[in-house]
């Protein structure tokens, strides 16, 4: 409770907080607060200026833009998520199996973990998502793929110190199997640094998905996606410049809101993690 009282008084993430909130309910009341079918086209009213019926106008294919930017928040959270979810799982029990047993087991998962990296993250995402299509669960498993590396290289670090304490030595001592001794004892106490991480993590994801969807190998047409967005509104920068400015907004806030959310917890539950990164 104090922890959180000291989190509130945090301006930083308070604000995080605030817009994370107001983007996950706007995500789950999409079909509430949007005032339009997203899908639905009016092609005599294309590229129509922001008005009080279409309170940020119309697209090249006379949609609503609010609508789509509303149900394009589902997608950006659904792959944010699911990316989050399969690479923590992933990262963190290689990461911890490699820092328990260290040995062959260590120089294996890390020099993996080091082949990975020796590529950039984007481009290697970019390659998968070529090879196998672009489709939503794809772009999960391509962003999941690069993802995992970074949680397994902290839980890594973080076992290396926690497996010498003495109450990792005592549940040895009494008979406790490596796994019970993983899950109960080392584990629990390496998580504050991988929360914040994941916090990171679903801003980055949500960023890297709208990078693929604007290149095209996103969500495919015609579900809203805020990449994609993006990619359509270019071509009318000068004549409708509306179809960019909000989808790129709408990314800029999320990002923001998630970073700032990740920023208060670095503060407030890992102090040593800043330096760690």
């Amino acid at each position: 409770m104090k922890t959180f009282k000291r989190l509130l008084r945090n301006f930083a993430f308070t604000s995080g907080l605030l817009l994370t909130v107001v983007l996950i309910l706007v995500a789950l009341a999409a079909p509430l607060l949007s005032p339009f079918d997203p899908n639905v086209q009016d092609t005599s009213r294309r590229l129509e200026a922001p008005s009080r019926q279409h309170l940020l106008g119309l697209d090249d294919l006379g949609r609503d833009v609010l609508s789509r930017i509303i149900w394009g928040a589902r997608v950006s959270l659904r792959v944010g998520f699911s990316v989050v979810v399969l690479a923590a799982l992933i990262g963190i029990t290689l990461g911890a199996i490699s820092g328990y047993f260290g040995g062959l087991v260590d120089t294996a998962v890390m020099r993996f973990t080091d082949i990975l990296l020796a590529f950039p993250g984007i481009l290697l995402a970019i390659a998968l998502v070529a090879v196998l299509g672009p489709k939503l669960n794809n772009v999960i498993l391509a962003l999941a793929t690069i993802g995992w590396v970074s949680y397994a290289r902290l839980v890594r670090g973080q076992v290396l110190k926690v497996r010498e304490m003495e109450y990792v030595t005592a549940a040895k001592a009494i008979g406790a199997r490596s796994p019970r001794v993983i899950v109960l004892h080392v584990l629990p106490n390496v998580m504050n640094p991988v929360i914040v991480m994941a916090t990171l993590g679903l801003a980055g994801a949500i960023l890297a998905e709208a990078a693929l969807s604007f290149l095209g190998l996103g969500v495919q047409p015609p579900t809203p996606s805020w990449g994609a967005m993006l990619t359509a509104g270019r071509r009318y920068l000068g004549l409708a410049n509306h179809l960019a400015i909000f989808p790129g907004a709408a990314i800029m806030l999320a990002v923001m809101g998630l970073n700032f959310l990740g920023d208060g917890l670095i503060d407030a539950l890992d102090p040593k993690y800043r330096k760690q990164m």
